[in-house]
């Protein structure tokens, strides 16, 4: 034991000595120190990512999973798991959309038990939301894309519960009227063999209250927009529910182009302009089956009626590996400032970028 004290000591005394030396050196040196600071600072901007060091290139099993993926703008952090893509938004903790592709096959699989592993996301720059902003809320983690939609895959249904994919909801609507819409989006999926599905909260009506210690901003509205665009017919509507929203979900649909108005967002960018102007500013709510998907036990009902072959069914969705872990130094140093200093990075780019906006469009007034 004495020994150990005298090597405490020696460590002790040896910091006491180095930080003393540092303090007289910036008081002799001021305007080196200030500038080695600064040198310091600005290289560790310079070399940190604004963009996911693991992240892969997005892929697609197909042109209309590809299809359903909104207009992506620079600023914005995409994020790809199995079976979704999604554009997460910081200042609001939460998607801004999550966009899929539903086919017959996948919601009528069962190979995968729901298994409720809520968690964060790490592929999320600065941290996404944490189980602790939640706790005790009083708000439900609602899915965007349904735990049920990913039932063809053990990898998609455990990639369905990371919080990037979770909106504050009160437990009334989460297991009311948007459990329903989510039933119906199944019954469509099943009508039309697939679908393109993009959801997610309206976050242009703040400002909002909050929860949490990220303060994870608990949205007035929600939006889902469908597009069948392989059918016999191809159409597209689109839902708009506040979180008291009560009664049949037919009232609240809506127009793909009402639903761009309200949130910014340009769904379906890759359709012919032509086609996307005529499918997103009409609606039919006739065309679509709007039934509540094995309500009642109705799965094998609804089987029967779209002519459904469970024997003759393949899950297509991507199976990607979302938890992809650092190789080398070089990566984990480039991840670390990712997730501590990405997000802040990006802002100061922005902010920028908006400034020289700004500036320009001063000249030429």
């Amino acid at each position: 034991m004495p020994a150990q004290k005298s090597v405490n000591k020696i460590k002790s005394d040896i910091k006491r000595t180095a930080k003393s030396k540092v303090r007289r050196s910036v008081k002799r040196h001021p305007v080196i120190w200030i500038l080695v600071i600064l040198a310091i600072v600005i290289t560790i901007f310079i070399i940190t990512p604004v963009e996911n060091p693991l992240k892969v290139t997005l892929v697609f099993d197909s042109v209309s999973e590809e299809l359903a993926i909104p207009a992506i703008k620079d600023s914005d952090i995409i994020i790809q798991h199995t079976g979704y893509t999604l554009s997460y938004n910081e200042d609001h903790e939460q998607p801004n959309w999550v966009a899929y592709l539903l086919t017959a096959d996948e919601v009528f699989s069962d190979n995968a038990p729901r298994n409720d592993n809520f968690r964060e996301d790490p592929s999320v720059p600065t941290g996404s939301a944490t189980l602790a902003d939640y706790k005790g809320s009083g708000y439900d983690r609602g899915h965007l894309i349904p735990a049920a939609d990913q039932k063809w895959s053990a990898q998609a249904m455990d990639d369905s519960f990371y919080l990037s994919n979770m909106s504050p909801q009160t437990h009334a609507f989460n297991a009311g009227i948007w459990n329903s819409l989510e039933n119906a989006v199944r019954t469509m999926a099943a009508q039309n063999q697939e679908i393109c599905v993009v959801t997610g909260p309206v976050l242009t009506d703040g400002p909002y209250k909050t929860i949490g210690s990220r303060k994870v901003s608990v949205p007035n509205y929600y939006y889902k927009v469908i597009l069948d665009y392989y059918g016999n017919e191809k159409k597209a509507i689109g839902f708009i529910m506040a979180q008291d929203s009560t009664g049949n979900i037919s009232k609240y649909a809506v127009t793909v182009d009402d639903v761009e108005k309200l949130t910014g967002i340009d769904f379906f960018p890759l359709l012919p302009d032509s086609e996307e102007q005529e499918l997103e500013g009409s609606l039919n709510v006739k065309l679509w089956d709007l039934t509540e998907f094995n309500v009642g036990n109705n799965k094998e009902l609804i089987a029967a009626k779209y002519g459904y072959d469970k024997d003759s069914a393949t899950n297509t969705g991507t199976v990607t590996v979302s938890e992809a872990k650092p190789e080398g130094v070089w990566q984990t140093i480039q991840y670390f400032l990712y997730t501590h200093l990405g997000g802040y990075k990006r802002k100061v780019l922005d902010f920028f970028s908006d400034l020289f906006i700004v500036e320009n469009k001063t000249e030429k007034l």
